[in-house]
C-alpha cells in the first residue's frame, strides 16, 4: 500500500481519537503510534510538549498488535510505543525501526477489576474459577498485550485451562476496561493504570511486579514517517523529568 494511503488512514484515525493534540498538517509534525493504555498520559504530554517546543504530535493509539502490523505494511510512523516486547520485536525484525533507538520507556502492573456494583469476590486468582464468576474480560490473549500478559500469568499459576472458557476477549486494553465498566463481564484483567483512572470499576486484586510477567513498554523511532529528528526530540522528552512526573501520576512505572 502506498505511503499516501497509509498517511490518510493514520491521520484520519488520529483525528477521530485525539483530544486537542492537533492534526498532522506538515511533514515536521511527529506521528506517534502508541498502545491504547498510553492514550491519556500521551495526550497530556503531547499538549505540554507542543507548548514547550512548537512541534505538533499526532497520536494514533490502538492495540499494539494492530499498530505493529500497520508499520510492517508501510504505515508512515515516526515513533512506535508498544505495550510489549513481542510487537516491537515484530517491527524490528521487519527492519522497520531505526537501529539503536529501541528503549524500554515504562512498565505497568496487572489488576483484576469488577463493575463498581458487581458481586464477584476475587481475593486471589483461584477465585476466577468459581461458578459465581461466569465471564472474565481481557485483551485478546492471542495478540493484545494485556491479554497475553494475563494468559501468561494464569498459565504460570496452572489456571489457564479452567479460566479460558470464561474469557471474553477485547480488542484493546481500553476495551477490556470498558467491558467491566459496562457490566458485560464479572471480572476483567486490566492494567493497574487503567483501573486507577476509572470510577466505574472496583479493583479486586493487584498483581505485584514480582508475581506476574514483566510488563514493558518499549519505544523506537520508525523511519517511514520521514521525521526522525522530530521523533528523536519527542522520545528524549518522554524520557525526561517532566514526562516521568506525568507518567508516575497516572500510575506507570518509569524506567
Amino acid at each position: 500500500m502506498s505511503r499516501g494511503f497509509w498517511r490518510a488512514v493514520l491521520i484520519g484515525t488520529a483525528m477521530a481519537g485525539m483530544a486537542g493534540a492537533g492534526c498532522r498538517e506538515a511533514d515536521s509534525d511527529v506521528l506517534v503510534s502508541a498502545a491504547s493504555s498510553l492514550r491519556v498520559p500521551l495526550e497530556e504530554l503531547s499538549r505540554m510538549y507542543a507548548n514547550r517546543s512548537g512541534d505538533r504530535v499526532v497520536l494514533n493509539t490502538g492495540a499494539s498488535s494492530l499498530l505493529a502490523r500497520q508499520i510492517v505494511e508501510g504505515a508512515p510512523v515516526d515513533l512506535f510505543i508498544s505495550a510489549d516486547e513481542a510487537q516491537m520485536a515484530t517491527v524490528e525484525h521487519a527492519g522497520k525501526i531505526v537501529p539503536g533507538t529501541r528503549v524500554e520507556l515504562l512498565s505497568n502492573q496487572l489488576a483484576v477489576v469488577a463493575p463498581s456494583d458487581g458481586k464477584a469476590v476475587v481475593n486471589d486468582l483461584n477465585d476466577l474459577t468459581a461458578p459465581t464468576v461466569r465471564r472474565v474480560g481481557m485483551g485478546n490473549p492471542a495478540a493484545v498485550p494485556v491479554g497475553v500478559y494475563s494468559r501468561q500469568l494464569l498459565e504460570a499459576r496452572g489456571l489457564w485451562e479452567r479460566v479460558q472458557p470464561k474469557v471474553v476477549p477485547a480488542g484493546t486494553a481500553e476495551m477490556a476496561l470498558a467491558a467491566a465498566e459496562a457490566g458485560h463481564v464479572d471480572a476483567a484483567f486490566v492494567y493497574l493504570t487503567d483501573a486507577r483512572r476509572s470510577a466505574r470499576v472496583k479493583t479486586l486484586l493487584v498483581i505485584g511486579r514480582d508475581e506476574g510477567p514483566h510488563i514493558a513498554y518499549p519505544a523506537a523511532i520508525v523511519p517511514s514517517g520521514g521525521n526522525e529528528p522530530g521523533a528523536r526530540r519527542f522520545l528524549q522528552y518522554l524520557r525526561g523529568t517532566e514526562a516521568k512526573t506525568v507518567f508516575t501520576r497516572y500510575g506507570f512505572i518509569v524506567s
